[in-house]
């Protein structure tokens, strides 16, 4: 593998301390410039400092940069969520537990809400099998969370929670299939028991579950594009980040400030997943195009490779810039990749030439191996190359790019 230079490791490979960070969160109104240039480098993870759920939330523009307004500003944002869940999800839940519905299931208009319930199931479903595998080798998100929202699991019984939405359509999606001999087949679309997470006792939520709600109340909340696969693995790291954080109030509205700061890192985003823009300038193609004409510059050799062996980036690319590589390293390395692509004032200008240099990174076993081996190779990155050196090549393909 090819060396990286010492100038760029000495200029990428040491994070600032965590006294930096904490004279910086200190002003009164904080220097957006150079908390980006201290998040690039890496936040500090020395158990106990919390500092990359509050650089997070100002890079994701969350927090305003004037410390004086945050707390009035986080009391009204929590309260607008709570509103949310309680208009979404608890209002109607209790409604269905009655059996209070305001038409006829068998409507055909597609204004109605029975109408509505059906997508908003279909959608759930889906929802739900996803953060059930969420982070399948972390035991974090199976675990109960120090704080279930009170309002669902305390009222239980009168409510028709997502957990119960679910368990009863995937009751509801049995069929019964007769053969030539008469026989009933039972077809269960029900998940095998080695597949289901533990029963969590009465009053705890899961974190998966908190996950669940947040994309529910997101998807709802934006009809146009709703809930696509893949939100929940973009999700998961903010959530974890927040709710794992020492500090009490960051882990206790977890749930709010991850809904917001997802929502406003989806604003910018969302294109990537609408099937209809692949192709268009805004679109994952378009980021694609640029992916591999940032490589045809920096290695003429490898690019050369990848066409002849028709190695198309929607083969891995696809999944690399769609979900921020979130699939790709483990969650530390996730985080500390995130640190950088947050901090960037061209973020997502960042993840391309993070996806470049773990091109170029693997150049001499692409250029050694066949289609089935690059394949493999492509899909499923090396474990033993180490984020600091991919981060320190993107910054060499960065400043290669920007000096051309």
């Amino acid at each position: 593998m090819k060396k990286i230079s010492s100038k760029i490791h000495s200029r990428f490979g040491f994070r600032a301390g965590l006294r930096e960070f904490e004279e910086q969160l200190k002003s009164d109104e904080i220097d957006f410039k150079n908390l980006r240039k201290l998040c690039f480098a890496g936040c500090p993870y020395e158990s106990g400092s919390g500092i990359r759920s509050v650089c997070w939330k100002i890079l994701l523009n969350y927090l305003p940069l004037k410390k004086g307004g945050w707390p009035d500003f986080l009391k009204k944002q929590r309260a607008l969520y709570r509103q949310f869940v309680q208009e979404m999800i608890i209002d109607p839940g209790v409604k269905a537990n009655a059996g209070v519905h305001e038409d006829h299931p068998l409507n055909p208009n597609p204004d109605s809400s029975w109408q509505a319930i059906f997508k908003d199931n279909d959608m759930l479903v889906q929802i739900d099998k996803d953060c059930r595998r969420l982070c399948p080798d972390l035991f974090f998100f199976q675990r109960a969370t120090e704080y279930p929202h009170e309002g669902i699991v305390n009222c239980d019984s009168n409510i028709e929670t997502l957990r119960k939405r679910v368990e009863q359509c995937v009751l509801h999606s049995e069929t019964v299939s007769r053969n030539r001999l008469g026989i009933t087949n039972m077809m269960s679309s029900r998940r095998k028991a080695s597949e289901e997470y533990a029963a969590l006792p009465e009053g705890q939520e899961a974190h998966w579950e908190v996950v669940e709600r947040i994309l529910f109340i997101y998807a709802k909340l934006n009809p146009g594009l709703k809930y696509v696969q893949g939100m929940n693995e973009i999700l998961g790291p903010i959530y974890y980040t927040f709710a794992s954080d020492p500090d009490v109030d960051c882990r206790e509205y977890a749930e709010a400030d991850s809904f917001f700061c997802f929502t406003n890192l989806m604003a910018e985003i969302r294109d990537n997943f609408i099937k209809t823009l692949d192709d268009s300038q805004c679109g994952i193609g378009n980021l694609m195009t640029k992916l591999y004409d940032y490589l045809q510059v920096k290695d003429p050799a490898l690019w050369h490779l990848l066409k002849e062996q028709d190695l198309k980036p929607q083969y891995y690319a696809f999944r690399w810039l769609t979900l921020l590589l979130s699939q790709e390293f483990p969650l530390p390395d996730v985080l500390r990749i995130w640190d950088s692509l947050f901090a960037d004032a061209s973020r997502f200008e960042f993840l391309i030439h993070v996806s470049c240099a773990m091109l170029m990174l693997l150049r001499e076993d692409l250029l050694k191996g066949d289609f089935p081996h690059n394949m493999k190779l492509l899909q499923n990155f090396p474990p033993s190359i180490d984020v600091q050196t991919v981060l320190a090549k993107a910054v060499e393909v960065k400043d290669r790019h920007q000096g051309l």
